[in-house]
């Protein structure tokens, strides 16, 4: 019973803290947590529904099918999907950070980690004896320029949150050696 107490004066703080930090936002940024709350309900729903697929899938591959490391597509289809579940998690986690932390945007990095992920499981779904060498080139300069910007977002994520903590000088040489 008094495990059952403490749970309830637990939830009841929690959401003391949640109403309070609500009530000092404006119109527009509870519209936007309402927002993200409803996209990071969608986001489960399908991510769940999408594991769903993938444990009949590979459950079909067991029972049915039975494991052929031939069938290269039957693989493709099972990594896509785990793919396809990593890039919803991924995109979920942004937003909880986004709403933990009363952040207006999403940060850059996440976006384009999730495009990375996105690519990744496009290649893994790729069947090299289809693909044309100009769309494999256009997925490669994807990756190369995804792969750059998020570079970019880190290394100026770093410089700023040297320029924060008032460490100029050290930023700078720090800059230096990570470039």
């Amino acid at each position: 019973m008094e495990e059952i107490s403490m749970k309830r004066s637990w939830h009841s703080r929690d959401w003391s803290r949640l109403v309070r930090l609500f009530n000092g936002l404006t119109f527009y940024e509870r519209f936007e947590q309402a927002i993200i709350l409803i996209l990071i309900a969608l986001i489960m729903l399908v991510t769940a529904i999408a594991t769903v697929h993938l444990i009949s899938a590979v459950w079909h591959l067991i029972v049915d099918i039975g494991i052929d490391p031939i069938k290269q597509e039957i693989f493709q289809e099972i990594f896509g999907a785990i793919f396809t579940v990593i890039i919803a998690l991924e995109f979920k986690h942004s937003l909880l950070v986004v709403l933990a932390q009363h952040e207006n945007v999403i940060r850059v990095r996440t976006i384009v980690l999730i495009a990375l992920l996105a690519v990744a499981r496009k290649f893994i779904l790729l069947d090299l004896n289809k693909v044309s060498a100009m769309e494999l080139f256009a997925l490669s300069v994807a990756v190369l320029a995804l792969g750059i910007v998020y570079w970019l977002a880190l290394q100026l994520h770093f410089v700023l949150s040297s320029e924060s903590m008032g460490n100029h000088d050290s930023g700078y040489d720090e800059w230096r050696y990570v470039c």
